[in-house]
């Protein structure tokens, strides 16, 4: 590597097509800002990062890299420590002999050449090669892990796993390392939402502090430094201020909620501590409040579903239920009929546990189970407020149940929650209860089953032939139409190389006719309810899938994944 002794950038105007003009608003925004002379000229829209740095590193001769991928010689990041390499945005390329190569993002990089060699005090002589800061970003997170930089500060190179060495030091300034927790709280946050996690899992074991997201129903690895173990009772203190809960309570699970507001969006966080053997288990989850889905179309549904619901939501009495597992969309699809009629002129309370979307124009009340306000006294207590349209987060003992029914048959219209399989079984689930066979046959309207199943990542999306066993499976269910074309996510940086971007919604859904209703009389198993359904057009949880199989939207494993096994059945 030959050593660059000068490399000046003079921006001047024409420089990559700039105009004198542009160049004098970039500079006065610069001035104005306090940012960085080529930032000005991105978020002008004056020029993209990736011609700005392609033209700066032809002007001063020096390669420019579209992206970079992590050194295959580790122990390379050693010459830099994670906070020097997030201070300044450089990560090592490669090495030889006395010269180092880092990346940079910084056009006028060269400017602090003297100073970077200096802080690295290695004995390298630093060449620079410029590529976009996104890329220096990854591999930085790659390399050191997120918040690298910032567990650095915190042990400040002390042995941590000596327990005795600060011991008596009472001296020690405790307003950086406090100052440091929050901004690694922060950075965990930060990084979760970007990724569009729904949840953060904190998990404590015995040498070790785990860090989870899940995204798109998954969990996945953060990829933190692994010192943030000696940090562990910080940061959950920092969470405990942040949601207004006891610090000095270790014994007992606790919850409680906060807001943030990043990027210009809010949020709400529900927060879960649990007392385990190595410390607190933390679960943040995270609720954006500008996600709320205003139409069905955009959950995914199919026309048809979407057609009947609608209809089904402006009956003026009866029950509409819906069912599946936890994390399966309920309270979305709710929340989205309740946002269809609010403007109607019909009055809606809601009872939930918890509130999880403030809806303007909307009665929503907390229960509070500890106190005695259950769903079943808050829907008795509902009737009192003349109400048309009552939402009852979730159908959990037989007191809810019977009020719930009561309601629907005095002419109000209620939507609610069941934890089961699939359409039929809400039906079971509900005689088994001890609900009287001739109530629910003549309360309920409709059951809508559904699942969450991942959508294929756009940026990476590929066809691809199944391998011959797994055609032979497709081909040997009798009610799948044939599959012409079958795709799959390579998987990329966009989608963390999972191959899967976002989520929508499967569903089936049962109208109760005169004959299901007769079957609901007569006590039928919930199989010959589906069967029955299914007669009358009712398509299942994986008739639907298969669907969007066909459409290219998702995969056929991700399918079998979320019905488990219902494919046998049909």
């Amino acid at each position: 590597m030959n050593r660059i002794k000068t490399k000046n950038l003079r921006i001047t105007a024409g420089f990559g097509g700039l105009d004198a003009h542009q160049l004098k608003a970039a500079r006065e925004e610069c001035q104005k800002q306090k940012i960085p002379l080529h930032k000005c000229i991105y978020s002008l829209g004056f020029m993209d990062e990736a011609a700005f740095l392609e033209t700066a590193a032809d002007a001063i001769g020096i390669e420019f890299k579209q992206s970079i991928s992590p050194a295959v010689d580790t122990d390379i990041y050693k010459l830099i420590s994670p906070r020097i390499a997030s201070h300044y945005h450089i990560v090592p390329l490669s090495r030889d002999n006395q010269n180092l190569l880092l990346a940079s993002s910084d056009p006028f990089c060269y400017s602090r050449q003297k100073e970077i060699e200096l802080v690295l005090n290695n004995g390298y002589q630093v060449d620079f090669a410029l590529t976009l800061t996104e890329s220096i970003e990854k591999v930085i997170r790659k390399a050191y892990g997120l918040g690298a930089a910032t567990v650095q500060q915190m042990t400040n190179g002390r042995n941590l796993e000596d327990k005795t060495a600060d011991d008596h030091d009472l001296s020690k300034n405790e307003t950086q390392k406090d100052a440091s927790v929050i901004k690694l709280v922060n950075q965990i946050l930060v990084d979760a939402i970007t990724a569009k996690a729904t949840d953060i899992h904190l998990e404590p074991y015995k040498n070790e502090l785990k860090v989870k997201y899940r995204i798109d129903g998954m969990l996945h690895n953060a990829g933190i430094d692994s010192d943030i173990k000696y940090f562990k009772d910080g940061l959950c203190s920092r969470i405990k201020i942040m949601s207004g809960l006891d610090i000095a309570e270790k014994r007992l699970p606790q919850d409680g909620k906060t807001q943030v507001n990043i990027g210009g969006s809010k949020y709400d966080l529900r927060i879960s501590i649990l007392p385990t053997r190595h410390g607190e288990a933390i679960n943040i989850r995270i609720l954006p409040q500008s996600r709320l889905i205003m139409d069905l179309e955009s959950l995914g549904m199919s026309k048809e579903t979407v057609t009947t619901l609608k209809s089904l939501i402006t009956n003026p009495h009866g029950i509409i239920l819906v069912t599946g597992p936890t994390g399966s969309g309920k309270t979305t699809t709710l929340y989205t009929c309740m946002h269809m009629v609010k403007d109607t002129d019909r009055k809606i309370i809601t009872i939930e546990d918890p509130i999880e979307y403030d809806m303007p124009g909307i009665v929503q009340m907390q229960a509070h189970p500890g106190i005695g306000f259950t769903f079943a006294r808050a829907l008795r207590s509902m009737l009192r407020h003349d109400p048309d349209i009552m939402l009852v987060g979730e159908i959990r003992d037989l007191e809810t149940a019977q009020t719930a029914i009561r309601t629907s048959l005095t002419g109000h219209l209620v939507f609610s929650t069941l934890h089961t399989n699939d359409a039929a079984s809400a039906i079971t689930r509900l005689l088994d209860m001890g609900i009287e066979p001739f109530l629910a046959a003549s309360s309920i309207d409709a059951i809508l089953a559904q699942r969450l199943v991942r959508v294929i990542c756009p940026f990476c999306k590929e066809q691809y032939q199944p391998e011959p066993q797994t055609l032979a499976a497709i081909n040997a269910i009798e009610t799948i139409e044939t599959i012409e074309n079958f795709f799959y996510g390579r998987g990329c940086a966009k989608c963390r190389f999972t191959g899967f971007h976002s989520r929508t919604v499967i569903t089936e859904l049962i109208v109760l006719s005169e004959k299901i209703r007769k079957m609901t009389i007569e006590r039928n198993h919930s199989s010959s309810i589906n069967t029955q359904a299914r007669s009358e057009g009712m398509k299942s949880l994986f008739q639907s899938g298969i669907e969007k199989v066909k459409q290219g939207i998702t995969t056929y494993q991700e399918v079998l994944r979320v019905t488990k096994g219902m494919a046998t059945s049909e």
